[in-house]
């Protein structure tokens, strides 16, 4: 599933457009991707209050198993380095 600040509206639209098969996740508010460090948090920045690029593998208990924040929004995991890191983490 994937986490953006986007509203659930824009999510879905989105989602249909796109013909996504995994679920999106509005955190509009920023609390979750406060909480997870996957969000600017500078107020000077041009970008403050923006979601940064993150993955996340999280168990069925709730504990964070691996954690990959991107400095750069456009460097995207290849597909196989995410399912190394799932692979790896024991999820």
């Amino acid at each position: 599933m994937g986490v953006s600040v986007d509203s659930p509206a824009t999510l879905e639209t989105f989602t249909r457009d796109n013909k996504l098969k995994h679920q999106l996740l509005s955190d509009s508010g920023r609390k979750m991707l406060s909480a997870y460090g996957a969000i600017v948090t500078d107020k000077k920045s041009p970008i403050y209050r923006l979601a940064k690029r993150a993955y996340f593998i999280v168990d069925k208990k709730g504990v964070v198993r691996y954690l990959k924040i991107q400095a750069n929004p456009l460097d995207l995991l290849k597909p196989e380095q995410i399912l190394k890191a799932l692979k790896d983490s024991g999820a």
